[in-house]
């Protein structure tokens, strides 16, 4: 028999044998082979799968670590050192293990939601309907950071750029998608069926295919729509009211915009009824909308109407002039052309809409699916009018105009 270190060493022949428990030579307690494992690296792997199996792991791990010190023999000193360092790894683990499983499961409860928004408008423009989505958000109880991510996203004008930045929100995995008008709404349908969405300012949702009905929208897209059946024939019966003799009417619009083909159609009935002539243009750049203007005064056009588009409404300030230089009485769906000195604008309170959207992300957030959740059409209409502008055109404001108007600028 060998002599190593002052302690008897069996020849490998023999330490290389298994025994039975109970038949083991004298001296000599072979471990089972899994007791050779590493019992810190066996438990954080049960970790690592949130396996949080705490009584499994200290029962085990006292039957390994303290198992090694049972008999007596040549070896019992090595074994002592060896369920000591087994005895420390144990224990860290047993301390430590049990603090990382529940901060991981605490982690995962407290996670808010992120919910992406995208506008086609240019960031500057469109800061106003921005933030009045977010307050809708805090007057239902969000605060971002806490309990709510928001991803706002804006094209800045160019709605090639919608796809990308679509693909950029889902990559963020969104709960939901928010999307401002038709060619986002449109854009986000494409390219989810799976993700929520919400749209606002869409004319008609329907006739563009984002939703199988108003009252049973279906898939995964709802939202707040823009139009009435009503509201392009009260739009020219309020610019006939206000300019008296109308016979012949320019029409701005977007080619691009399928809102704006469905407001043409609608003005075209409306139009019929009272016997008005229709002349529409079509511009999505300033230069289109130079050509616009000259077309209308060669047709010697008695008024204007500006469909309801987030590119021309970009392109308000020119608008406005032109109108102002050619003397020509205008209506606007966006209040903020009379702001900027239009004539008269009527349409949805769009501020109003948009901090709407709050409602939705709540009510999907809390387990509603967009299927089940009504289209909702806009109840809340507003009358703006520019008294000043009114004035330098020679008109003056019918008594019902000035009793309806929601707001008169002076």
């Amino acid at each position: 028999m060998e002599q190593t270190g002052g302690f008897a060493l069996l020849p490998p022949t023999v330490r290389s044998r298994s025994y039975p428990r109970k038949t083991r030579p004298s001296g000599l307690v072979e471990p089972p082979p899994v007791r050779r494992k590493n019992i810190a690296q066996f438990c954080q792997a049960a970790f690592d799968k949130n396996q949080c199996a705490i009584s499994f792991i200290v029962g085990y791990g006292f039957f390994v670590a303290f198992n090694d010190v049972k008999g007596c023999g040549p070896r019992l000193e090595v074994q002592r050192h060896e369920a000591t360092m087994k005895r420390r790894e144990f224990i860290a683990l047993v301390g430590v293990g049990p603090f990382s499983c529940l901060s991981a499961v605490h982690a995962e409860v407290v996670s808010p939601p992120r919910v992406g928004y995208l506008f086609t408008s240019k960031k500057a423009e469109g800061q106003g309907l921005w933030e009045a989505c977010r307050q809708g958000l805090h007057q239902l109880g969000y605060r971002e950071g806490e309990n709510i991510i928001l991803e706002p996203r804006w094209t800045e004008g160019h709605r090639e750029q919608l796809a990308s930045l679509v693909k950029e929100l889902l990559g963020l995995n969104v709960a939901i998608l928010v999307t401002a008008a038709t060619p986002a709404s449109l854009a986000a349908k494409a390219a989810t069926n799976k993700t929520p969405i919400v749209f606002v300012a869409v004319a008609d949702p329907v006739s563009v295919g984002l939703v199988a009905s108003l009252a049973r929208p279906g898939g995964n897209v709802t939202g707040l729509s823009l139009l009435t059946s009503d509201l392009s024939g009260k739009r020219l019966e309020l610019l006939r009211e206000i300019v008296r003799k109308v016979s012949r009417v320019a029409i701005l619009m977007n080619p691009d915009s399928a809102s704006n083909t469905i407001f043409l159609k609608q003005t075209q009935l409306a139009a019929q009824k009272f016997g008005i002539e229709l002349d529409a243009s079509n511009a999505h750049r300033p230069d289109d909308i130079e050509k616009a203007f000259a077309a209308a005064a060669s047709q010697h056009a008695d008024a204007l109407i500006v469909f309801d588009d987030p590119v021309l409404w970009s392109y308000r300030s020119q608008i406005v002039s032109l109108a102002a230089a050619q003397r020509l009485p205008a209506m606007y769906g966006y209040s903020d052309f009379v702001d900027d000195g239009g004539l008269i604008s009527y349409g949805p309170d769009r501020p109003d809409q948009y901090r709407r959207t709050a409602i939705y992300v709540d009510k999907i957030l809390r387990g509603a699916k967009p299927a089940d959740l009504p289209v909702e059409q806009p109840v809340k209409f507003e009358l703006i009018v520019n008294r000043k502008t009114a004035t330098a055109l020679g008109l003056g404001l019918p008594p019902p105009i000035e009793v309806s108007a929601d707001k008169i600028i002076d």
